[in-house]
């Protein structure tokens, strides 16, 4: 679930919507009880997942507790903690995707496209989370930003990037792991899309994007210059 305009990215937001890779055995071929089991154990975190979206859409967020969602989804709480460490997990459960593709917008850009307008690109495309297929993106939406407990877990879900997105910078910068360059340009670019919201202009976060990037390609005074402003 979540959302996103661009995909590669989809559903929600909170790890895994694929199937986790099998254990290998003596030459790294995975048992069939294995391979079972983690089928089984993907389907039940689905289900799990897709159960809490469907109440909290036509319930709301608080009106439904992990009990509800448990039984809906026919497994016991204990299962339902197995699967994810809290209720607002339930509503991110594919972190792994959104890492994927902010760093494959990076190490696949486009051919002499530069890294921050990569990541321009991808700061103005992807969102966290994403909604999955038959979901209203609009009502999921409404969701999340009208309930400060999934908004602020959101947020945290989506700075935790940070890292991975850094490396990648510095990897196709030629730069050592850990640059304290590259780990800022990661940051703000994560952090770019919150200057919108925050700003409660209902804008969305694209002009706040642009205007991030802007400066972190221009500087102070370049930028200030490209949106016409003077210094009195």
């Amino acid at each position: 679930m979540g959302d996103s305009q661009q995909t590669g990215t989809g559903p929600r937001a909170e790890a895994g919507a694929a199937a986790p890779r099998a254990s290998g055995v003596s030459g790294g071929g995975a048992t069939p009880a294995t391979g079972r089991r983690e089928r089984k154990k993907a389907a039940t975190r689905r289900a799990l997942a897709d159960a809490a979206l469907r109440l909290f859409l036509e319930r709301g967020y608080d009106q439904v507790s992990v009990k509800d969602v448990a039984e809906e989804a026919d497994v016991s709480t204990t299962t339902l903690f197995k699967h994810f460490p809290g209720k607002e997990a339930l509503v991110f459960d594919r972190d792994s995707e959104v890492e994927a593709v902010l760093v494959s917008g990076v190490r696949d850009r486009a051919p002499g496209q530069s890294v921050l307008d990569a990541l321009r690109t991808q700061m103005l495309r992807t969102t966290l989370p994403f909604p999955e297929k038959g979901v209203d993106a609009g009502r999921f939406l409404e969701l999340v930003e009208n309930t400060p407990a999934l908004r602020e877990y959101g947020r945290r879900m989506w700075m935790r990037h940070e890292t991975a997105l850094a490396s990648a910078v510095a990897e196709e910068a030629g730069l050592p792991e850990g640059d304290p360059l590259c780990a800022a340009l990661a940051r703000f670019a994560l952090q770019s899309r919150d200057l919108g919201r925050d700003a409660g202009t209902g804008a969305g976060p694209a002009p706040a994007v642009e205007a991030a990037f802007d400066l972190l390609a221009h500087g102070w005074d370049g930028a200030r210059a490209r949106a016409g402003v003077r210094e009195g």
